[in-house]
């Protein structure tokens, strides 16, 4: 078995530059982390506020009454597609690994309920929609997305909950063609975070890597 490369990169060779936004100790001992060329070496402080800098203008929430797994991919996809902020709808509590460290360069904010969220929303002038294979939903791939806007989505199996459809401003379906009922949140989120980025943000602000 063919051992597995290393990511990152090693110690970076002296002289070391002169950059704030480097950490010694990256520096010195090399920088495995799971970041793009342009953040080698960078403190994680430093990342998230150039982050803060160019963050989209949508948001991502998932409710979470039963500990559902999906959540570490919706937060790992929501950094891929920098997003505003994750939005945890339910427990606190949610298991991380999916997210592969993402989330430490992701906002995450906490609600109690779906009625809490939607009075941020409201507040913070944002709008709430749901993703969801429900009667009446309108078809994600012809629905104009607004600019500002929050993407809901709920567990998986049960879907969204009855108090999360009835907050939400409008619900979008995703097509699907084959026997399955639904997909998961995961991919899901994805696919509605991607159809935002392609109405609004295709091709601007992106790492090119080599």
């Amino acid at each position: 078995m063919l051992p597995s490369p290393e990511v990152g990169v090693g110690p970076h060779p002296a002289p070391w530059p002169d950059d704030p936004r480097l950490d010694p100790e990256l520096l010195a001992d090399g920088d495995r982390r799971n970041v793009v060329d342009r953040y080698r070496y960078w403190r994680h402080e430093a990342i998230v506020a150039d982050l803060d800098t160019r963050r989209h203008g949508f948001h991502v929430a998932i409710e979470n009454w039963q500990h559902d797994l999906n959540i570490g991919t919706v937060v790992r996809t929501a950094n891929a597609f920098l997003a505003a902020e994750v939005h945890i709808v339910g427990r606190r509590r949610w298991n991380r690994r999916g997210a592969m460290v993402t989330d430490r360069y992701q906002h995450l904010r906490y609600h109690p309920d779906s009625a809490a969220l939607a009075s941020w929303c409201d507040a913070a002038g944002l709008a709430l929609i749901a993703v969801d294979n429900l009667p009446g939903a309108v078809a994600l791939e012809t629905c104009p997305l607004p600019r500002r806007c929050v993407l809901l989505f709920g567990q998986e199996g049960p879907g969204l909950s009855e108090q999360a459809r009835s907050a939400a401003v409008l619900v979008c379906s995703i097509a699907q063609f084959g026997s399955t009922r639904s997909i998961n949140a995961g991919v899901a989120s994805g696919i509605a975070m991607h159809a935002w980025i392609r109405q609004h943000a295709s091709g601007s602000g992106r790492w090119h890597e080599d």
